[in-house]
């Protein structure tokens, strides 16, 4: 997928994927997206729980056997 910014987050443990994400996503504009690499298992929970309350759009997710990818469209 096509995409306009990028975060690796792998090596982090939560909430620090979260805070990255946090900060990376106020310095872009509506409408673009996010790619977030990680490999912290509950990223799998804590990322799609944020875009939901912060109004973000996950757009795909996806899990290998060590890294996790999420693509987030900004609201």
């Amino acid at each position: 997928m096509i995409h306009d910014n990028e975060i690796d987050a792998t090596g982090l443990l939560c909430p620090l994927p979260v805070l990255k994400i946090r900060k990376k996503i106020k310095t872009v504009s509506s409408g673009e997206i996010l790619l977030v690499l990680a490999d912290d298992p509950a990223s799998i929970i804590d990322i799609p729980h944020f875009c939901n309350e912060q109004g973000h759009q996950l757009l795909k997710m996806d899990k290998n056997k060590t890294k996790l990818t999420f693509f987030i469209k900004k609201k």
